[in-house]
């Protein structure tokens, strides 16, 4: 009796046994850990140096400024003194200039805020008191141009415009003719003796006084 073998059964398991080797051989390589790479470095980009700007002397500046007004450019004056307390907020000075002129081109409110600010930097700013001491009158408010007059004398008790102005004050618009008279006679001490119109004014006033009339002394103040 002939033994048969089946050889394609056998052919058969080596196969399957060769494709199981094959399959193990696969899960082996995807089941192995796999290290990985360190990424290169970023490089960050330099942050850039902080800019300073040079606003320059503020001191320089301003005498260009006044430099400019004396010439009578007046716009460009005001264009270097607007840039200027841009630049330097806490400097009285420009604020002054600035409030002076806007008050020499009948821009009061704008005057006004100018020499409000150049007073609270420095309140014995006597400039920039008498020179709201003028708006407020020009605006009817004669109670605070009182006061400015009164505060402008007070940080400078020489200061003849102050004295001069507070007069007219009195003797126009208060109708207090003998306080009027001592600061008339005041400016004319400080200098201006030669003015023949407030020696009129002097003069007219003691005329229409009697003669034990003295001029009142009133220490109100406020702030303009």
């Amino acid at each position: 009796m002939t033994t048969s073998i089946d050889f394609s059964s056998r052919r058969h398991r080596h196969t399957s046994a060769a494709a199981l080797l094959v399959t193990l051989a696969l899960a082996a390589c995807t089941t192995a850990p796999v290290t990985p790479r360190p990424a290169p470095p970023v490089s960050q980009p330099d942050s850039p140096a902080p800019v300073i700007l040079d606003k320059g002397d503020p001191q320089q500046r301003f005498d260009q400024a006044m430099s400019l007004w004396q010439q009578a450019q007046v716009a460009e004056a005001e264009a270097a003194l607007v840039s200027l307390v841009e630049d330097f907020p806490d400097h009285t000075g420009p604020w002054t200039n600035l409030g002076i002129l806007y008050a020499k081109s009948n821009r009061r409110d704008q005057a006004i805020g100018a020499l409000l600010k150049a007073v609270s930097l420095k309140n014995d700013n006597a400039l920039a008191l008498n020179w709201l001491g003028i708006l407020y009158r020009e605006t009817g408010d004669l109670g605070r141009a009182r006061v400015a007059y009164e505060r402008a004398l007070k940080a400078d008790p020489n200061y003849a415009l102050a004295h001069y102005n507070l007069g007219i004050l009195f003797d126009a618009h208060l109708k207090r003719p003998a306080d009027a008279l001592n600061h008339y006679r005041e400016y004319l001490r400080l200098g201006h003796a030669d003015d023949l119109k407030v020696m009129a004014w002097v003069a007219e006033i003691e005329a229409s006084l009697p003669a034990e009339a003295a001029p009142v002394t009133d220490n109100h103040e406020a702030t303009p």
